[in-house]
């Protein structure tokens, strides 16, 4: 049976201004259901112009509350056992190589190994800005950091010398629970760049949102090839596709028929499910009701 992670909605006002804490009581729901995972996403900051965005409308505007999703995780951590704790996607350039490595081997030992990274560089300039970092190097910025990440992990001692990350003789524990570190899955269309990436560093891929089977077969495909023409085997490469909601008369998500057009996904080459539990659940009162039926036709589908 394919996985099954859950997007809980650490940004906006679904959950309501003084309501954060019940992502702690949903990804509870998601633990006791049996499904496998939850994923937050990530803005450190947001400047005004969302334009650009290009998945679509931007989803609350830039006056919307947004959590910092390694804090969210390590939150969530304390409270379940089972659960793989993702993030979908961490804008990972606007953090320091050393210290998003330092950040995440602490919460992969705090919570058991369940860390998954999924990356990738964003897409808003003023982000960058606000941070002080870059936006012309944000792909040098991101190779340098999955490098020195991936170094670091080893506990040390060791030495990176990239365009952007210079140390020597630096030392990096705890290291994560397994080797050769906290998983990163690279997000975002499979360029020559992104390939690359997952073909180094990778533990899986992440199409966009918006890509049906045949995107995902096609990317499936060349990412297949490439794994084995550098000696790695395909299967250990998880790809996790997103479903679009089906929706009955009254607007609410038909979970069976929403869940059998990510068959469809699977057959091209997905192995795990993502669903968005704002964007399948409008109506956060519903929220786990919606969980257990998802889980039970999950279960059901095998």
């Amino acid at each position: 049976m394919s996985r099954l992670t859950v997007g809980l909605p650490n940004y906006g006002t679904y959950l309501g201004a003084d309501a954060w804490r019940s992502l702690l009581d949903l990804a509870l729901t998601v633990e006791r259901t049996g499904l496998d995972g939850v994923s937050v996403v990530d803005h450190v900051v947001m400047g005004s112009n969302v334009d650009r965005y290009p998945y679509g409308r931007f989803p609350g505007g830039p006056q919307a509350p947004w959590l910092e999703p390694l804090t969210v995780l390590a939150a969530i951590s304390a409270v379940t056992e089972r659960i793989e704790l993702g993030t979908a996607v961490l804008v990972s350039p606007l953090r320091p190589a050393a210290l998003l490595a330092k950040t995440a081997a602490t919460l992969d030992v705090l919570s058991g190994g369940r860390l998954v990274l999924g990356v990738g560089t964003g897409w808003q300039e003023e982000e960058y800005r606000a941070l002080g970092m870059d936006w012309d190097r944000r792909h040098q910025l991101f190779d340098d950091q999955l490098a020195a990440c991936a170094a670091l992990w080893t506990g040390g001692p060791v030495d990176v010398h990239t365009a952007t990350v210079q140390f020597e003789g630096i030392h990096c524990r705890p290291r994560p629970v397994s080797d050769p570190g906290v998983p990163f899955w690279i997000a975002g269309k499979l360029t020559d760049r992104n390939l690359d990436r997952i073909v180094r560093w990778g533990s899986g891929w992440i199409p966009a949102p918006v890509d049906g089977p045949d995107a995902v077969a096609s990317g499936v495909r060349r990412l297949r090839g490439a794994l084995e023409e550098a000696g790695r085997d395909p299967v250990s490469v998880r790809v996790r596709v997103t479903p679009q909601a089906v929706r009955d008369d009254a607007g609410h998500a038909d979970v069976v028929a929403s869940l059998a057009a990510g068959e469809r996904l699977l057959q091209a080459g997905g192995t795990d499910l993502f669903v968005s539990l704002m964007g399948w659940c409008p109506d956060p009162e519903r929220a786990p009701a919606f969980l257990e039926d998802l889980a039970a036709a999950h279960h059901a589908a095998g």
